[in-house]
């Protein structure tokens, strides 16, 4: 159920743009009538307004989510308040300006940052985030510690380059379609190489370093 909760807004993102992408006339009429004021000039496209209407739809799920667990009395993660601040700002960008070049801007923003706030926390602070996330399941060497924690770097810095590959190699259905699956299957083979490297020193289930939302 967090899973599924955590992915929400990139599941309606993906859902949103597929639909209106589909029914572009009708959506790119809806959306003037409704949320022009949104918008210079108040007036959409057809062309952009699959990906402007989605880009609403993700930064209004993603206030949901966080009014939702603050109803509840559950703690808001960090880095869903980080999630929060970029997909409002670029996203806010994207639709005022008509351009989707903002949001899709958006996941190697985000992914640049974990990189950067990964390097920046093991060499100024001297705290590794990785061991900070998993040291009560794992009892590893230092060396260890290290090569997951410059894993985790490498990984994120390297997925947000291939994101802006993506975002201006292709068309924003082809980018949609690779922020949904490309992204979080990459994720998830990354997740499996990691669970092979440090299955010899687990003591129970282990969790993993929160990962940036790509929604």
């Amino acid at each position: 159920m967090k899973l599924f909760f955590d992915f929400l807004p990139l599941i309606l993102f993906f859902t949103t743009f597929k639909v209106a992408e589909g029914r572009a006339e009708q959506a790119a009429s809806w959306t003037s009538e409704n949320l022009g004021f949104l918008v210079s000039g108040g007036a959409i496209g057809v062309k952009e307004a699959p990906i402007l209407l989605a880009t609403i739809v993700v930064i209004v799920a993603t206030l949901l989510q966080i009014g939702f667990l603050m109803a509840t009395r559950r703690k808001v993660d960090t880095m869903l308040w980080v999630t929060f601040g970029i997909v409002t700002v670029l996203g806010g960008a994207t639709v005022w300006f008509h351009d989707p070049t903002f949001i899709k801007w958006k996941p190697s923003v985000l992914y640049w940052a974990a990189a950067l706030a990964f390097l920046i926390s093991d060499a100024v602070f001297g705290k590794n985030l990785v061991k900070t996330a998993l040291k009560e399941h794992l009892v590893m060497p230092a060396v260890a510690w290290r090569r997951l924690n410059l894993a985790w770097i490498v990984f994120f810095t390297l997925t947000g380059f291939v994101n802006i590959y993506v975002a201006y190699s292709y068309s924003d259905s082809t980018w949609a379609s690779f922020k949904v699956f490309g992204i979080t299957g990459a994720m998830l083979v990354f997740m499996v190489v990691q669970g092979f490297y440090i299955s010899r020193y687990m003591k129970d289930d282990v969790p993993v370093p929160a990962e940036p939302d790509s929604r």
